[in-house]
């Protein structure tokens, strides 16, 4: 999907704004570390400025493409996902983001999942220092 390699490039490149356009008003980014999605553009764009900083050395190593059902609402959606390696806080990350596209291509509903359990626990206090940080928490 074109969609998902601009946002792999976007993210790649650190490019926030990229991303704005990719993302439908009522986004929601389900998240590892947060047992309730993030919603919304303003609120998953705030994120990304977060994870932008966070990641160190984030790069996608494949792509699949495909369908799957969506959490909110169950419907089958195109779908792709992008494996990733990152560096956070000392700690190696192995992780996806899966990505489910509306009708008009652009990501209606993100899925993140990494691994290990320890890099879990790092993400997780990077990011909310970073939300909290940003007045986002």
């Amino acid at each position: 999907m074109e969609t998902a390699e601009r946002f792999r490039a976007a993210v790649e490149k650190r490019d926030l704004s990229a991303l704005e356009d990719l993302f439908t008003e009522d986004i929601r980014l389900y998240s590892p570390v947060k047992f309730r999605p993030f919603e919304g553009r303003p609120m998953v764009l705030g994120l990304f400025g977060v994870l932008l900083r966070v990641f160190e050395d984030l790069r996608y190593v494949g792509h699949f493409e495909g369908a799957t059902e969506t959490s909110a609402d169950g419907t089958q959606a195109p779908a792709a996902v992008l494996p990733f390696r990152a560096t956070v806080d000392g700690k190696q990350i192995h992780g996806i983001d899966m990505l489910h596209f509306d009708g008009a291509g652009r990501i209606r509903e993100f899925t993140v999942m990494v691994r290990p359990q320890s890099a879990v626990h790092t993400l997780g206090q990077a990011v909310l220092t970073g939300l909290q940080a940003d007045g986002l928490a």
